[in-house]
């Protein structure tokens, strides 16, 4: 089966939601699915790359060139007929909503196939409008798709005329080749990990960690990743006095991010927004106890006061109640960190996880576009 998989960014962008793609695309592919990726991320990289053979196309849908916006506009509407004539698909897959997808739509009838919509965040709390470019895109699609019932719930609220063509697929990583390390409290290593935006709210770990540190003041505050936020969290830290204290490490593989959990005691997660939460599964599979606000899909992933503690939203004097009890417990904490291990090993395969994409293509890809497609 060919599937046109459109995605805002890709591999080798580093991110939970990439690295995630590129691991089911390689899957997949090994049950006979051929695919062409396009995104429009800006890099510095070539228009067309391969991921294991994969072609991945990059366009610069948006980004400024010598030529008028217009023009720009008209050249990747053409390429991307272009490429949907040459490449036939039975099925496009966007894999999340962004401004991009307009051409998907604008070029809906190069090669008419049904598309699945992927969604992987909460949609934007507002009515969605039925001539704007998400109503178009979730009205024309033949089926949506979320990552947590967190998410399908907020997005049938929004648009009730979703509900008998959307369901959950719960996200899956696969566990690393190397087991879990004990946890280990002297000293204590408090670890966050993803992109530094406002959106994980990493400003609030930062504050809670100074009164970790009046009660453990030889404890470590590790934080991976990289962003917009470095340079006012970086502030953050001077301002509160934390510099001995916590080591920014900057944007680090998915590997990498294993290693980091191995030697963590703990994972705190103060996101704001968080439609699944892998930083919560990939702490599961080392074995981590967590901390972290109750928040979209996070509740699905971290079971309160079985894999972790969950926190109400905005609630710093929270999460830092919620540390000091865990790193004042040892045996608690080793609880939740083992629960959360076999709990991630039953709820969240991968095979599971594949199999349902797997599935859910074939049963759309049989099906013929939908009559409610929509050009724009």
């Amino acid at each position: 089966m060919k599937v046109l998989f459109w995605s805002e960014t890709f591999w080798p962008r580093v991110g939970g939601v990439e690295n995630l793609a590129a691991k089911l695309l390689s899957a997949l592919r090994e049950r006979d699915h051929d695919f062409a990726v396009v995104t429009w991320e800006s890099t510095a990289l070539p228009d067309k790359i391969f991921y294991e053979d994969i072609p991945v196309y990059r366009f610069p849908f948006f980004a400024s060139s010598n030529h008028s916006a217009l023009e720009q506009v008209m050249k990747c509407r053409r390429q991307i007929a272009d490429l949907k004539d040459c490449f036939a698909p039975d099925l496009v897959h966007i894999n999340s909503y962004g401004q991009s997808v307009l051409f998907h739509l604008n070029t809906s009838n190069a090669h008419p196939a049904p598309a699945l919509v992927t969604l992987h965040q909460p949609l934007p709390e507002q009515p969605i409008q039925n001539d704007s470019l998400l109503g178009h895109l979730l009205r024309s699609s033949e089926w949506i798709n979320t990552c947590s019932n967190a998410v399908l719930a907020h997005a049938q609220r929004l648009m009730p005329e979703i509900i008998p063509y959307s369901s959950v697929i719960y996200n899956a990583l696969t566990a690393p080749k190397f087991d879990p390390q004990p946890l280990s409290c002297d000293p204590p290593r408090l670890l966050c990990v993803g992109r530094l935006v406002p959106e994980k709210a990493f400003d609030k770990a930062l504050t809670a960690f100074t009164s970790v540190l009046e009660r453990f003041p030889h404890a470590r505050l590790i934080i991976a990743g990289d962003g917009p936020e470095r340079e006012n969290l970086t502030k953050q830290m001077n301002d509160l006095g934390l510099g001995n204290s916590v080591e920014f490490l900057g944007s680090i593989s998915p590997e990498m991010v294993f290693h980091q959990m191995n030697k963590a005691t703990l994972v705190v997660i103060p996101s704001r927004i968080e439609g699944f939460g892998l930083v919560a599964l990939e702490a599961a599979l080392m074995a981590r106890p967590v901390v972290a606000m109750r928040v979209g899909g996070l509740s699905e992933v971290v079971v309160h006061e079985e894999t972790g503690l969950l926190v109400e939203q905005d609630a710093v004097g929270g999460i830092t109640k919620a540390i000091l009890f865990l790193l004042g417990r040892p045996q608690t904490a080793n609880m939740f960190g083992a629960a959360a291990r076999r709990r991630a090993q039953e709820v969240f395969k991968f095979e599971r996880y594949v199999d349902a994409y797997d599935d859910l293509y074939h049963r759309l890809a049989r099906k013929p576009p939908p009559l409610h497609a929509v050009s724009l």
